[in-house]
């Protein structure tokens, strides 16, 4: 118990968030294995089925605006416990879902506004509070979560699927969102800032240590919201990122069926969900690390859209389970990238104690790009009966996009 006591409370945070964030993502990025079944049992088209995924997406996005302010106003024990019940119901509903109304307002519409509150716009800054010297590295293990719940969940929901049906994969997920998500939240995740508490970044003892960092980085000024709206670096950020999520939600969406379409088993083309999860977790961890590491967070966040770029051209040609498995190896250490650096480079560039209210804003703008990539990507295949321009699409996207990001200049905005 004593060396509990000892250990920085910043560290508490960032179990919960990896947590937690492992049973939001994990239940939504599993969503790909759903689609088929739904589409065989209601004869929905893909593009109905998406628009499902798209609603979800817009959704998430919108409530992240406000969820991101009363962030940097309050600990983010109740918004995620709130996100927990609405999430778990949600799914709960949808295995029960008889028209494509019903499952918009309920997969759409409830399920957007309980993953929000559950979400990177919530765990990332509250983590991101703690730390300046080790931010990279603690954010970079909060977002392993994803990964971890994609691979403990995507086999299992998978299984579910396949021998008991799709009903009962969606009221699975449900029942371990309440069941995980709730308890966490109340039990670390109480907590707003370090210097509320008397402490200080980092668990650092050494009041002369804080010192050295730049006084722009601890010192607790916010910047006013018009101010950051006025910077293009803001704009750079969503719409970049905006784009990376487009081309992920279209892989995560459609690779399963793209899959099965190429007469993969349905388990392996399950599967391979869980290995582009597991090397997420692996390249989460790493572009954290390297971030710290880097003279500027963006040249990590360029590799990772770069790498992404190579995993969709190895799809391009995936049609066997082997080669499933090698894009999904890339493009998931590719991935890894998404989470841990765009919440890096926005508090680098507009401060760690307005992350909550920058992070929703951004959240916002990428929402747009991750709720039309579904859509986008279902009637693309509707129109042409395949995905070869999706997965193209996706390519020149995210080189464009690596590109872009090396745009970004450093420093705290003026207002001059």
């Amino acid at each position: 118990m004593g060396r509990i006591r000892n250990i920085y409370w910043g560290w508490f945070v960032v179990a919960g968030a990896f947590l937690v964030l492992s049973i939001n993502y994990g239940s939504r990025y599993c969503f790909g294995i759903f689609v088929k079944p739904m589409s065989a049992d209601y004869q929905w088209s893909r593009s109905v089925i998406s628009l499902g995924a798209s609603i979800n997406m817009l959704v998430y996005s919108a409530c992240a605006i406000y969820i991101g302010r009363l962030l940097d106003k309050m600990a983010p024990r109740w918004i995620i416990t709130t996100g927990a019940f609405l999430a778990a119901l949600s799914l709960i509903l949808t295995s029960f879902v008889k028209t494509p109304l019903q499952f918009y307002l309920v997969y759409g519409l409830l399920l957007g506004a309980g993953s929000a509150c559950m979400g990177v716009v919530v765990c990332n800054p509250s983590v991101g509070k703690w730390f300046i010297r080790k931010r990279g590295l603690a954010i970079g293990i909060t977002t392993m979560g994803i990964s971890f719940g994609t691979i403990l969940l995507t086999p299992i929901a998978g299984f579910l699927v396949k021998d008991y049906g799709w009903q009962s994969g969606f009221f699975f997920l449900g029942a371990v969102t309440f069941i995980i998500g709730v308890p966490l939240s109340q039990l670390l995740l109480g907590k707003t800032h370090p210097e509320a508490y008397g402490w200080l970044p980092d668990g650092e003892r050494n009041p002369a240590l804080v010192i050295k960092i730049p006084a722009e980085q601890h010192q607790p000024v916010k910047l006013p919201i018009n101010l950051i709206l006025r910077d293009t670096r803001f704009w750079i950020l969503g719409g970049c990122y905006s784009l990376v999520v487009m081309a992920m939600m279209t892989v995560f969406v459609h690779q399963v069926a793209y899959a099965l379409d190429n007469h993969i088993e349905k388990i392996a083309a399950a599967s391979s969900l869980g290995a582009l999860g597991l090397a997420g977790f692996c390249g989460q961890f790493f572009f954290g690390w390297l971030s710290d590491r880097l003279r500027d967070a963006k040249y990590a966040a360029a590799l990772g859209m770069v790498i992404m770029a190579v995993g969709m051209i190895i799809l391009l040609n995936a049609t066997t389970p082997k080669s499933l498995y090698l894009y999904a190896l890339v493009f998931g250490f590719g991935y890894g990238s998404v989470a841990p650096m765009m919440p890096i480079l926005a508090a680098d560039r507009f401060g760690r104690h307005v992350m909550g209210s920058v992070y929703g804003l951004l959240t916002f703008l990428i929402g747009i790009g991750g709720a039309a990539g579904p859509l986008l990507g279902g009637m693309i295949y509707d129109a042409l009966g395949s995905y070869t321009y999706v997965w193209q699409l996706n390519m020149v996207t995210l080189a464009f996009v690596a590109l872009v990001i090396l745009t970004l200049k450093k420093g705290r905005p003026t207002s001059t």
